[in-house]
């Protein structure tokens, strides 16, 4: 079977609209969903694997059994904030096929029992948040949405509601927040979202592309799904290919396909006289690879076990044009500037970082500040209240182990191009400690 499933035809002129995605089946997987009981669409989505595709990988199904049983008020909240740098898949997706989310959340909604819903786009986003409204409007019009979806006696309200272009509210928590006209500020947890979430109410949150999966799990079937990819990461995912290659964009993969396949192959590889030095497998956040890993099979458990993540699926590919200290300088200085400071981990972790790489550059340092980043990065992994402060420390940190000969040679070039000598000695003027200051 063909790997394409929410690529299929996806360039087909005016598929934006309703009449284009219905003539292609649009909807016909949400007619299918609604004669079936909650639970029995709860089962098929449980039975298909489906991991998460914003960054966590949680299985999907599993995620909507946690939501409590009962009456009360409970939401659905798509995640469409994509702020994690080499990502830019949903962007597509809600451009091109916006019925097609518009279909996975009715679908997730009914089966979660939400009758209430909120498409939380990123504020850049204008032009995909204007279509994705367009599409509302004829969904509407047409039934799909509203009250008695279809005379099934299954409503739902929902808003696109655009950001203002934080990274901390693709957070689950911070975005929640954000929502609720609050600054985007992480929650302590617990409790979970799935329990006290949007407005203190059992809320379920996924990403763009893990519910434009939904209709094609309804019409295949989850177990049919199931048969795509590898045993424990199921189906197709969209990678976002961006960096030093030959053809960047984004290209939809059966799940447990060769890394070396996806950057070679599909995206034509580094320019010519050039070799891959690192890579990140799962956008900026992810601790990089070399090189060599690229023989592993693309999914969550092999790249995990390599000591990395398949996060929101964004490969950014870096050649041995790039000196590490550029990649390692990029990425701290732009979570630096994204963290909420609201946790002193991250807001002085990354500030810390940065100070520490730009000695490296201007010549002051010395190996021993390695070994001092180095234990900053542990510091500041598992102690703060969101991922943030992770999403840079183990990126740096897994630059600092691989490519250490190299942070050394920049320090050794970048001191004698100062005139400091040596760095494995005092060289150059140091009066505090020659007058015995300490």
């Amino acid at each position: 079977m063909s790997s394409k499933l929410l690529f299929d035809r996806i360039d087909e002129p005016g598929l934006s609209t309703l009449a284009v995605y219905e003539r292609r089946g649009g909807y016909s997987a949400l007619r299918k969903a609604l004669a079936m009981a909650p639970e029995d669409v709860l089962s098929e989505l449980e039975a298909s694997g489906l991991r998460g595709r914003g960054g966590a990988g949680f299985q999907m199904g599993k995620k909507v059994s946690f939501l409590p049983k009962g009456s009360m008020e409970k939401y659905l909240v798509c995640n469409a904030d994509e702020s994690e740098p080499g990502t830019f898949k949903d962007r597509e997706l809600m451009q091109k096929s916006p019925h097609m989310l518009l279909e996975g959340i009715v679908i997730g909604s009914y089966a979660a029992g939400a009758n209430c819903s909120f498409i939380y786009i990123r504020g850049e986003y204008v032009l995909q948040a204007d279509v994705l409204d367009a599409a509302l409007a004829e969904a509407r019009a047409a039934g799909y949405l509203g009250e008695d979806i279809l005379g099934s006696g299954h409503s739902l309200s929902l808003t696109v509601h655009r950001g203002a272009g934080a990274y901390i509210c693709g957070e689950e928590t911070g975005l929640l927040d954000s929502l609720e006209g609050k600054r985007g500020n992480p929650r302590l947890k617990p409790p979970f979202p799935a329990n006290q979430g949007l407005y203190q109410g059992p809320t379920l949150i996924n990403n763009v592309e893990t519910l434009c999966t939904v209709p094609t799990i309804l019409r295949m079937g989850g177990s049919q799904y199931a048969k795509l990819g590898v045993e424990t990461s199921t189906g197709t995912k969209i990678v976002s290919v961006s960096g030093q290659v030959r053809r960047p964009g984004n290209y939809e993969i059966t799940l447990g396909t060769p890394s070396r396949e996806i950057v070679y192959g599909l995206a034509g590889g580094p320019p010519e006289g050039r070799e891959v030095k690192c890579w990140f497998p799962g956008g900026s956040s992810s601790p990089v690879l070399r090189a060599d890993d690229l023989d592993l099979p693309y999914d969550f458990d092999s790249i995990a076990k390599a000591g990395s993540m398949l996060g929101s699926g964004a490969i950014i590919v870096v050649d041995d044009s790039t000196p590490i200290l550029d990649v390692a300088l990029k990425v701290a200085k732009f979570y630096r500037h994204e963290s909420c400071g609201k946790c002193t981990p991250c807001r002085e972790g990354t500030n810390w970082t940065v100070k520490m790489l730009e000695r490296i550059d201007s010549g002051e340092a010395t190996p021993m500040d390695l070994d001092i980043m180095a234990s900053v990065q542990e510091h500041i992994i598992g102690n703060c209240l969101c991922v943030l402060g992770d999403a840079m420390a183990m990126p740096i940190g897994s630059m600092i182990a691989k490519f250490r000969p190299e942070f050394e040679a920049h320090i050794e070039a970048a001191r004698a191009r100062n005139g400091l000598g040596a760095a494995g000695a005092l060289a150059g003027p140091a009066p505090a400690l020659a007058q015995g200051a300490l």
